[in-house]
C-alpha cells in the first residue's frame, strides 16, 4: 500500500525535482564518481541527507540553501518525511499578538554588543544583574532550533524581546521572560549573525545576514520582509559578522567560505575578496562597497589538474565592524589570504571612512598568511596549497573601541595568540603586545574578546593544544596582566570535543565575566581575581518552549546577552572541534 507521505512526495515531485537537478544534479549523477548516486542516496534517512548539508562533506553546497530547501532535497531524494517541521514554531507561540516599542531607557543588547563599539560590556543599568546575584542564576526556559547541529548566532535583547537566527535560516521573536514565540522567519540560507536593531520609518527593523551573502530588513513587531539585499555575488560569499546599524546607515562585513573549499584539487582557487558595505538601512540600497583586496582576481597559471588557478584572494571578515564616531571611522579585522600573492590587508585591522568607504589605514599583525584547507603539515598534493602554506593567523575577534584613561585604543585578540592595544590617533600604530596561548589553527582568540573601564579580557581556544583554554585579563593602557585564570577540570567527562578550550566570545558585566566553554559549561568569573562566581553545565536534553528535541554542547561563536535582568546563550557547536547541540537557554534570578 502506497503511504501517505509517499503520495505528497508523488504530489510535489515536480517542484521537488526541479529543485534537485538545480542544486544537486549535476553532482550526483553516474558519471561522477566521487559523489554517491541518487539511487544509492535513497537508502539514507533523510535526517542525514540534511546533516551532510549542514555540517557533512556538503555543507559548502547546503550553506546556500534555506532549511525549507535542505528539508524538501532530503525527503525528495529518500521519499520519507522528516519529523518535527522545519520552522520550529508549531508549538510554543505568544497567546496574542503583542506590540513592538524599544523605549529610550529600556535594557537593550543590540547586535554584537550593547554599543557599536564592540566592548561586550553590559553597564549595570541594563544588565539589571549584579555580581552578587549571578550565583543566584536559574534556567527559566529554552528553545530548541530545528534542523540543527549548532546553535550558531548571539541571541540580542530588545524591547522586551529576544531575537535570534539559527542554522537552518529560521529567525525568531521570542518574548523575553517565558520563551513563547512572536514571529518566525525564513531566510534563504543559515543565519549566524547576530541581529541589529533599529528605526525604520516610524517603527522598528531588525538586520541581519545569512550564508548566501543577504542582508535582510524585517518589521521587528511582526516579521514582515521590508527588503532583502544580495551584497555579494561570489558562489561562496556569507555574512557572518552582526552588521552595524549607526545612523540611517547598516555596514556589513563578507566573508567566504572559499578556503574551505579550496581543499579540492578541482576547485579553481581563489577569486572571493572580503568587503565592507554600508547600505541604506531604509530601502537597503549600496551605498557604497569597498574590498579588502583592491586587485581583481587574475589568472595565475594552470594546477597540475589542469584547473585555473587565480590570485590574490581572501582577506575575508568574520567579525562585526566597530564604528568610531569620533574620527568617522569604521574598523574591521581580516583574515588570511587564500591564494598568491600575499596581501598587506590580511590578517590586519583597516579602517574606513564612514562616509565614502575609502580605506584610510592599515595595520597588519601577520604578513605572508596565504592558507587554504587541506594543506597543513605539507605533503599535500593538492595543486591549491601555496609554495609555504601560513599559519592560518585570521582575526575571528572583532576590533574594540576602548577608552583607556582617557585615550581611545583599538584592542583585539588574534588566533596567534597574541593581543593587540593600536593606536586609532596614529593609523593604528601598535602600543602594546600580550601573548595570552600559543595560537595557530582554531588557537589563540577565536570569536570575541571583551572590555571595561579597566582591563580588556582574552579567552583562549587553542583546541588543539594540550593544554586548551584559560581567561587573561590585562590592563588596557599597559598590557599587563592583571590576572590569568586556567581552564578548569572539563564537566563534559572526555572524549572526542571534551576539552576546555574557551573559543566563544565573552560577556562582561560590573564584576563579572561570562565565558562559555568546549566542555559545555558557562561560567561567570569574578573581573576582580578570576575566581569562578558560577558555572552551569548545558550538556543535556531540555524541555523547550516549541517542543523541538533540543540538546546543549559546545559552545563556541557567539557569546552571552545580558539585559534587564536575564542571560541568554546559545549551547550546541558542533563543528571545529566541538559538540554538536540546538538549543537556546534563558536565566535569571527568582
Amino acid at each position: 500500500m502506497i503511504g501517505l507521505w509517499t503520495l505528497v512526495i508523488l504530489a510535489q515531485a515536480p517542484d521537488m525535482a526541479a529543485l534537485y537537478k538545480e542544486r544537486c544534479a549535476i553532482c550526483h549523477n553516474e558519471s561522477n564518481p566521487r559523489a554517491q548516486s541518487f539511487e544509492a542516496m535513497r537508502e539514507r534517512t533523510p535526517e542525514s541527507i540534511v546533516t551532510a548539508l549542514m555540517t557533512g562533506p556538503m555543507r559548502v553546497q547546503g550553506a546556500s540553501l534555506s532549511g525549507v530547501e535542505r528539508r524538501k532535497i532530503a525527503e525528495y531524494i529518500t521519499g520519507r518525511k522528516m519529523a518535527g517541521d522545519a520552522r520550529g514554531d508549531v508549538r510554543g507561540k505568544c497567546a496574542a499578538p503583542a506590540p513592538f516599542t524599544l523605549a529610550p531607557a529600556a535594557p537593550i543588547w543590540n547586535g554584537w554588543g550593547p554599543s557599536h563599539t564592540n566592548t561586550r560590556f553590559q553597564p549595570a543599568a541594563e544588565a539589571r544583574l549584579a555580581a552578587a546575584d549571578v550565583p543566584k542564576l536559574k534556567l527559566k526556559w529554552a528553545l530548541g532550533y530545528p534542523d540543527a547541529t549548532s546553535a550558531w548566532a548571539q541571541p540580542v535583547v530588545a524591547g522586551g524581546r529576544v531575537f535570534a537566527g539559527s542554522q537552518n535560516g529560521t529567525v525568531f521573536s521570542l518574548d523575553a521572560k517565558t520563551g513563547c514565540i512572536h514571529w518566525t522567519f525564513s531566510a534563504n540560507g543559515g543565519v549566524r549573525t547576530a541581529i541589529s536593531i533599529g528605526p525604520h520609518q516610524g517603527r522598528h527593523a531588525v538586520f541581519f545576514g545569512d550564508t548566501n551573502a543577504n542582508v535582510y530588513a524585517l518589521d521587528a513587531a511582526t516579521g514582515r520582509k521590508l527588503w532583502m539585499r544580495q551584497v555579494d555575488r561570489h558562489a561562496l560569499a556569507r555574512v557572518t559578522g552582526a552588521p552595524v546599524l549607526y545612523g540611517n546607515r547598516l555596514y556589513v562585513p563578507v566573508s567566504s567560505f572559499e578556503e574551505v573549499q579550496g581543499a579540492s584539487p578541482d576547485y579553481e582557487c581563489c577569486t572571493f575578496r572580503g568587503s565592507v558595505l554600508a547600505l541604506d538601512a531604509t530601502t537597503g540600497e549600496i551605498i557604497w562597497k569597498t574590498y579588502t583586496i583592491a586587485a581583481e582576481p587574475k589568472p595565475r597559471g594552470k594546477s597540475s589538474s589542469g584547473k585555473i588557478l587565480w590570485g590574490p584572494s581572501g582577506a575575508a571578515i568574520w567579525s562585526s565592524p566597530a564604528v568610531d564616531v569620533k574620527r568617522r571611522l569604521v574598523y574591521a579585522a581580516t583574515g588570511n589570504t587564500y591564494s598568491e600573492p600575499a596581501q598587506p590587508t590580511s590578517d590586519a585591522v583597516i579602517a574606513f571612512d564612514m562616509a565614502t568607504g575609502a580605506i584610510r589605514w592599515s595595520r597588519q599583525a601577520t604578513p605572508n598568511d596565504t592558507f587554504v584547507i587541506g594543506c597543513r603539515g605539507g605533503g599535500s598534493a593538492n595543486p591549491n596549497c601555496p609554495p609555504v602554506n601560513g599559519p592560518d593567523h585570521d582575526f575571528g575577534n572583532a576590533p574594540i573601541l576602548a577608552a583607556a584613561a582617557g585615550r581611545d585604543v583599538i584592542v583585539i585578540g588574534q588566533k596567534s595568540g597574541v593581543g593587540y592595544a593600536m593606536d586609532p590617533e596614529k593609523e593604528g600604530e601598535i602600543l602594546w603586545r600580550y601573548r595570552a596561548g600559543d595560537g595557530g589553527a582554531l588557537g589563540g582568540m577565536e570569536w570575541g574578546s571583551a572590555a571595561d573601564a579597566e582591563n580588556v579580557y582574552f579567552p583562549v581556544s587553542d583546541i588543539t593544544r594540550p593544554k586548551p583554554g584559560g581567561l587573561h585579563a590585562v590592563n588596557l593602557r599597559t598590557g599587563a596582566r592583571v590576572w590569568h585564570m586556567p581552564a578548569p577540570p572539563p564537566v563534559c567527562g572526555g572524549g572526542r570535543g571534551c576539552n576546555g578550550a574557551q573559543s566563544a566570545a565573552i560577556t562582561v558585566i560590573p564584576g563579572v565575566v561570562f565565558s562559555g566553554s568546549n566542555d559545555g559549561a558557562l561560567r561567570g568569573y569574578s573581573t576582580r581575581d578570576g575566581a569562578i562566581l558560577w558555572e552551569y553545565d548545558t550538556n543535556r536534553e531540555f524541555p523547550t518552549t516549541n517542543g523541538v528535541a533540543a540538546k546543549g554542547g559546545s559552545m563556541q561563536g557567539p557569546g552571552p546577552a545580558v539585559a534587564g535582568g536575564m542571560l541568554f546563550v546559545n549551547a550546541g557547536y558542533g563543528a571545529f572541534g566541538g559538540r554538536p547541540g540546538n538549543v537556546l537557554l534563558a536565566f535569571g534570578v527568582d
